[in-house]
């Protein structure tokens, strides 16, 4: 499975982005997908996972409540609204795919290339 996330940018506190993680070359809808982020200087962290079929859905507590992830089967890709962002959310978003659902980045199979966002204040 190759993944290619985009949509990232520079905005400004307050502001709204939505990431895609659009896959190919595998049967996307077996994997859980998980979004990670890490900034500079900064260890990766885990930021949302959506199970297979969308039942299922997590969020770090940082971005609870501001960030939304979903599916598209049918287009095999992944959406993360990001709103209300803050400049402590600045940092390369990547994203990951498993076969289990876990926001473990040692458990990912599969990463895609990285998004950068940067908020400003």
């Amino acid at each position: 499975v190759q993944l290619q996330a985009s949509g990232g940018g520079l905005v400004q506190a307050g502001g709204s982005l939505r990431l895609s993680c659009a896959a190919s070359g595998g049967t996307f809808s077996r994997y859980t997908i998980a979004w990670f982020r890490q900034a500079l200087g900064k260890e990766r962290e885990f930021v949302s996972r959506i199970d297979w079929d969308g039942r299922y859905t997590n969020y770090a507590d940082s971005v609870n409540g501001r960030f939304a992830i979903s599916r598209d089967n049918g287009k095999n890709t992944i959406y993360l609204r990001m709103t209300n962002l803050r400049p402590e959310d600045t940092a390369v978003y990547v994203c990951g795919a498993s076969t289990l659902y876990t926001g473990d980045s040692s458990k990912i199979d599969y990463w895609g290339q990285g998004t950068q966002v940067t908020v400003s204040s």
